[in-house]
């Protein structure tokens, strides 16, 4: 009987440390996750004109002044959290008026209190702004400052579009709402 219960105990331990030794180990979710935005944004509408991944880091009661800043070795910050946000413009469009090929690029900004600097670069795949070269620059523009009304607590990315057919995309934090027009160009 000691033999029996014995061998049941050792084939359940094995059993038991067996599954374990198969179980997945899932990473925790991150602190600043994953988004998309896009234009049109319902994922029924297969006619997309742009798509945005970006890492939505959150304030918790620290000052946005203090977390998007221009880093001084650069000159740029990267736009989120962790890799800078990939844009994809799936046509040709005007990009705050200046003409950008369909294509993805890397999205890099310099925060100001008026207008912030939008860079968009050919280099891809990018882990914060360590990286980031002025020579892989594909074009600069200007957006637009305003104020929120209300408090935006997780870094937002979002597109509206406007009565002259012009889409304007929007990164919002804290306060702070900067705009950039996105434009198809129509053939002719």
């Amino acid at each position: 009987m000691k033999n029996t219960i014995l061998s049941i105990a050792i084939f359940a331990m094995t059993l038991i440390s067996t599954t374990d030794s198969f179980a997945q180990k899932f990473s925790r979710l991150d602190v600043s996750p994953l988004d998309a935005a896009s234009y049109p944004s319902s994922w029924k509408d297969p006619d997309k004109l742009v798509k945005v991944i970006y890492g939505r880091p959150q304030l918790k009661g620290r000052a946005m002044s203090t977390l998007a800043v221009a880093d001084s070795t650069k000159g740029v910050w990267r736009t989120g959290a962790n890799e800078a946000p990939e844009v994809t413009f799936f046509k040709d469009v005007l990009f705050a008026g200046k003409k950008v090929k369909a294509g993805t690029y890397t999205l890099f900004t310099i925060p100001a209190k008026k207008e912030w600097t939008l860079i968009l670069s050919s280099v891809r795949n990018v882990w914060g702004h360590y990286t980031y070269d002025k020579k892989d620059d594909v074009l600069r523009v200007l957006g637009k400052v305003s104020e929120s009304e209300k408090n935006i607590e997780a870094f937002s990315i979002t597109f509206n579009k406007n009565k002259e057919e012009t889409v304007t995309m929007y990164l919002g934090w804290g306060k702070t709402i900067v705009s950039v027009s996105v434009k198809e160009i129509e053939e002719k």
